[in-house]
């Protein structure tokens, strides 16, 4: 009798676990749809919207502005229709002409850079949106030409989602946010591409893609990143790396056409790619998703929802050991946002003798350059708190004003660096709860941020695209990337409906 009930037991929580839905893999296909020399890569960018569309995938097409011109110029209609019917990206106005976008910001403040990239970058946007009828869901950068100062100017462009591959900022090769929208980019193991090389090609890329979902189902799920460029199809070399290798800017009557694949070679090609689209079809665990479905997808939950006192207080006490980013459940907090959030509070208590009982964070970038203390300056010890008080408020004014933490924080003569404020505010909110009495003074914190060890340091290495003059690289750049490491955390998936 035992041994019957204890072979239902394990029989019904066998079946259990067999009726738990698969974890879901989401796999986002795109084409950095760039080469506006080689005119054959025109049709092959069509070909491969033509495939897509007849075996009911959709991809997301990232066009560079001078191909959108070019496909224009050359009365390729027929190719613009065929993109629609996917997905429009952005992938920059002239890709590799000189200067790239990492040159040309190389020596940028902040301010200044998101104005120049916007200047550079508006007009090739304007021109996929009058050619191809639509704003750009996403952008990726050409080559390694990254920079943070890009994400609010695409703000402004209407452009919502970072979605490329590069080695600058990442988190666990899998999407997050940072400047204030979801990233796809820095995935690493989890890029499967299929090359097109024929051969064994197709069996590998099979084999890697379905390891990558076991890996990925491990962890209860994620997303896998697969990426081309159409000119792949038809090209032995790159357009660019023929035109524009280290700094080379020959005008556009000495470009010269890169060398072509024999047929053969690309109709293996096409056909290998056609039954890679078709086994990831038939994955029952894997499901394509275009850029607009992956921001559904990894939706940032907590910009929409508001914060109670109770929950400040739990914010406020998680800052003593250190300053990143947070997972929450269901959704997740950069430093940024708890900047927000605890100075929003603070600044209520300030204008009321009561914290609010909810309060909404606002997306914030990080401090525009780095914090050095005042010559002859130190931290306080403590501060008087009316002077405490007046700089929360003047915190709320300037935040609300400008979208941006500052860089550093007045009181009176005294100086704090944003993480040392935010440890400050954090303590102030912790005793204010715990006495229910406004202190005389304020203990200063030293303040830990630890964000920014998920960005590259600068090295030539992580410059090394065959674009870049010999050597470049870029350390104003990273300085820049690790003031917006305080906007990161990661994305979180939302349940499969």
């Amino acid at each position: 009798m035992r041994t019957t009930i204890l072979f239902l037991l394990l029989s019904l929580l066998w079946t259990g676990a067999q009726a738990q839905p698969a974890a879901p893999v989401y796999v986002t296909l795109w084409f950095d749809t760039e080469d506006y020399v080689l005119p054959q890569s025109d049709d092959a960018a069509k070909r491969l919207a033509e495939i897509l569309t007849r075996l009911g995938v959709r991809g997301t097409f990232k066009v560079v502005g001078e191909k959108a011109r070019a496909l224009e110029t050359r009365g390729r209609r027929d190719v613009i229709a065929a993109l629609r019917k996917h997905e429009i990206g952005y992938h920059s106005n002239t890709h590799s002409m000189q200067p790239t976008i990492a040159v040309y910001l190389q020596h940028a403040g902040w301010a200044d850079g998101v104005a120049e990239f916007q200047r550079r970058e508006q007009p090739g946007v304007r021109d996929i949106e009058r050619i191809f009828g639509v704003t750009p869901i996403c952008y990726g950068q050409p080559g390694a030409a990254w920079a943070p100062q890009t994400y609010p100017a695409l703000t402004r462009m209407g452009i919502g989602m970072y979605l490329d591959e590069s080695d600058h900022v990442g988190i666990e090769d899998q999407p997050f946010y940072y400047g204030g929208m979801l990233n796809v980019t820095r995935m690493r193991s989890n890029v499967v591409r299929m090359e097109l090389k024929g051969g064994e090609s197709l069996a590998e890329g099979k084999a890697r893609f379905t390891a990558a979902v076991r890996r990925l189902q491990s962890r209860g799920g994620g997303t896998i990143s697969i990426y081309y460029h159409p000119c792949e199809w038809v090209h032995t070399e790159f357009w660019d790396g023929v035109n524009f290798r280290r700094g080379a800017n020959p005008p556009r009557s000495e470009w010269k056409l890169p060398p072509m694949r024999p047929a053969a070679e690309t109709e293996k090609a096409f056909a290998d790619f056609e039954q890679y689209v078709k086994f990831i079809q038939a994955q029952p665990e894997a499901r394509f998703v275009t850029a607009a479905e992956l921001m559904k997808l990894y939706e940032d939950r907590a910009a929409a929802r508001s914060f109670s006192a109770a929950e400040t207080r739990q914010l406020a006490e998680s800052i003593h050991s250190e300053i990143g980013f947070q997972r929450r459940g269901e959704y997740a907090l950069s430093g940024a946002d708890a900047f927000a959030i605890l100075n929003e509070a603070m600044a209520g208590y300030v204008e009321r003798g009561s914290f609010p009982e909810a309060v909404k964070p606002a997306r914030l970038f990080g401090p525009a350059r780095s914090f050095a203390l005042p010559a002859g300056g130190t931290r306080p010890a403590s501060l008087p708190w009316p002077a405490f008080a007046a700089s929360v408020r003047e915190v709320a004014t300037m935040t609300r004003a400008t979208g941006g933490m500052p860089s550093e924080i007045w009181i009176g003569v005294d100086c704090l660096s944003p993480q040392d404020y935010l440890a400050t505010l954090a303590g102030a909110i912790e005793e204010i709860a715990a006495t229910k009495k406004t202190p005389t003074q304020v203990a200063v914190r030293e303040g830990r941020f630890t964000a920014d060890r998920f960005v590259a340091e600068d090295s030539t290495k992580l410059w090394g695209w065959v674009i870049f003059p010999e050597g470049f690289h870029a350390p104003k750049i990273m300085e820049h990337a690790r003031l917006q490491a305080w906007t990161l955390k990661p994305a979180i998936l939302s349940k499969l409906k």
